[in-house]
């Protein structure tokens, strides 16, 4: 995925946005109908990720008498991040847009309340997980409701014959497609990681972590980062970086980690890692099955030997980096009760499957009871890889997004500039100091705090 852009730099660019035409085809006037629903989703990076909206789209506009028109629109080059810029500024476009993680709090007062559509889904399914419910509510009410399409975790994707080779570690006896932990699970820690990604090096398989500042370096980090307990601010954004000795464990263990990982890795984009694993040179990445889905086509003997396992464990727990995407209704939308009512539809059970199976497995809903669907036990090569994708109760792990719990412009501002790596890569790249780098960070933020 593409990097986040702030909501000022984004504003800026906004008036290129709607001259580009990115807002889609004008919509469908039809004689009898009960009105207009144009709704921007993001743009699926699986083939075929967004037919299941196309198909519930259909589905619900012809049972509800109204014309539903669908856009896609890619994160490559901010597109979706821009378009929902130039909609908040011009107060016109779509009813409703995917926005990315940090999108509902800076759009917080230009988004329509959904408080009555939560409570009904929350009633039938359940708590929604906690990252998307800090990300989603703000000002006192939910801005936008958790969607299922787009939404991703990011836990470990192994090749286990090259783990067990090399590292002699059977990961797939350890986290078995069944709800239970195999012998070693306990053990599944960072400093059993780090043993394994330097063996593997060594046999010419480096694990492919990215360490820029795009989405997949940041998020990986972030969750690392959460599992030592290394905030770098508080909830009201103030800086803990002096004389945090969990902040500094944190930073020492990634630096050593870097030291296996392929040189180039400070360079990558959200590609890198894909590629590393698709290519057949990486024993390890974290990322959600986009990267398989094109190993099986492309490279099936790689897809063959995947296999999914939770992030390791620190001191303070598991952490597993999640990316969820809302869907925010427009305080100017002229078709608020049909798009709550269409949200509401796609939220349900039935259609979040449909959508999960289309996309082989990537898409997660932000419901824990939504964790069970058969798509995760029966998609393969190998049937049942995709089992621990999905957070279930025996990996006694969390979700986690870099930078909470920090104010969401704050956060985003941290998130964009790739604060966790950047800090990593001043002293495993620039040689800096750990004092020095700490204080560079510190600076940093006090920056953009002023800036806000």
């Amino acid at each position: 995925m593409a990097k986040t852009v702030s909501r000022r730099g984004a504003l800026r660019a906004g008036a290129g946005v709607l001259a580009a035409g990115t807002l889609g085809a004008p919509m469908v006037h039809a004689q009898g109908s009960a009105g207009n629903l144009r709704i921007a989703f993001w743009d699926h990076w699986v083939p075929g990720g967004n037919d299941a909206l196309k198909e519930l789209g259909e589905t619900w506009g012809r049972q509800n008498r109204v014309n539903v028109s669908l856009d896609f629109i890619n994160t490559t080059g901010n597109q979706l991040q821009l378009t929902a810029a130039a909609q908040a500024q011009s107060r016109s476009g779509h009813d409703a847009i995917s926005l990315t993680p940090w999108d509902p709090g800076a759009y917080a007062d230009q988004l329509e309340p959904v408080d009555d559509v939560i409570q009904r889904l929350v009633a039938k399914y359940g708590p929604i997980n906690e990252v998307a419910e800090f990300l989603a509510k703000r000002q006192g009410a939910w801005r936008g409701i958790p969607a299922t399409s787009g939404t991703q975790n990011k836990p470990a994707c192994v090749r286990w014959d090259l783990f067990q080779q090399h590292a002699g570690i059977d990961i797939r006896a350890m986290w078995p497609a069944k709800a239970e932990r195999g012998p070693g699970a306990d053990n599944w820690t960072w400093e059993t990681f780090l043993k394994a990604a330097e063996a593997c090096q060594k046999a010419g398989f480096a694990f492919g972590l990215p360490m820029g500042q795009f989405t997949d370096a940041v998020d990986w980090v972030g969750a690392l980062f959460n599992s030592y307990g290394a905030r770098m601010t508080n909830e009201k954004g103030e800086p803990t970086i002096r004389n945090n000795d969990k902040l500094r464990q944190a930073v020492d263990y990634a630096v050593r980690l870097s030291r296996f990982l392929p040189n180039d890795v400070w360079a990558w984009d959200d590609a890198s890692n894909n590629r590393a694993l698709i290519s057949g040179r990486s024993a390890l990445i974290f990322n959600p099955p986009s990267a398989w889905a094109v190993a099986k086509r492309d490279a099936p003997d790689v897809a063959e030997k995947c296999w999914y396992a939770p992030m390791p464990a620190g001191p303070e727990g598991r952490f597993n980096a999640y990316l969820p995407y809302t869907t925010g209704i427009w305080s100017f939308s002229r078709n608020k009760n049909a798009a709550k009512s269409f949200l509401e539809f796609i939220s349900q059970r039935d259609s979040a499957e449909a959508i999960t199976n289309k996309s082989s497995g990537y898409d997660i809903p932000p419901f824990a009871t939504m964790t069970d669907f058969k798509i995760w036990e029966t998609v393969g090569p190998p049937e049942g890889f995709q089992f621990n994708y999905p957070v279930k109760p025996h990996h006694q792990s969390k979700q986690s997004i870099a930078f909470s719990p920090a104010p969401p412009e704050l956060a985003q501002q941290m998130y964009i500039q790739g604060m966790n790596t950047k800090l990593i890569a001043r002293i495993a790249q620039g040689g800096e100091s750990m004092d020095a780098a700490l204080g560079w960070a510190e600076r940093e933020i006090n920056n953009m705090r002023r800036g806000l």
